[in-house]
């Protein structure tokens, strides 16, 4: 506490504001460049269990949610609802971090804080291999 529930809330919240600069037609640059480095440092502060202050990590969280965001909404199909679009990525994007804490909670237990740390390795090397494709 108080990082497992002002992250999930400050992500979408931030990534609705970069849907809606996309809806809005304002360019973004380096958005799939902005996305992989997200993964990467996301990825790393698992693997290493980083705990920066709570300030810093709602700074890298709503950073990287611009991006996120802007990619969702420039996904906006022609003749959509605006607005039923972004609920449904922001609500999909809580659903996943509600998997995300249930996965986090298996740090309870010494081979739940092995497995979460593996997988942050795993996510950072995606991170890498998409940041690869981006630039």
């Amino acid at each position: 506490p108080p990082a497992i529930w002002l992250l999930p809330i400050t992500f979408p919240m931030v990534m609705a504001t970069g849907g809606a600069i996309a809806i809005l037609g304002v360019p973004v640059p380096g958005v799939e460049i902005g996305i992989a480095l997200s993964a990467i440092v996301l990825g790393g502060m698992i693997a290493l269990a980083a705990r920066p202050p709570i300030a810093i990590a709602a700074l890298i969280v709503g950073a990287f949610a611009i991006f996120h965001g802007h990619a969702h909404g420039a996904e906006l199909p022609p003749g959509t609802d605006a607005v039923a679009f972004s609920v449904g990525f922001v609500m999909a994007t809580g659903l996943l971090h509600l998997a995300g804490i249930a996965f986090g909670l298996l740090t309870r237990w010494p081979a739940g804080r092995i497995g979460v740390r593996v997988a942050g390795v795993g996510i950072t090397l995606v991170g890498a291999m998409f940041l690869s494709k981006a630039i």
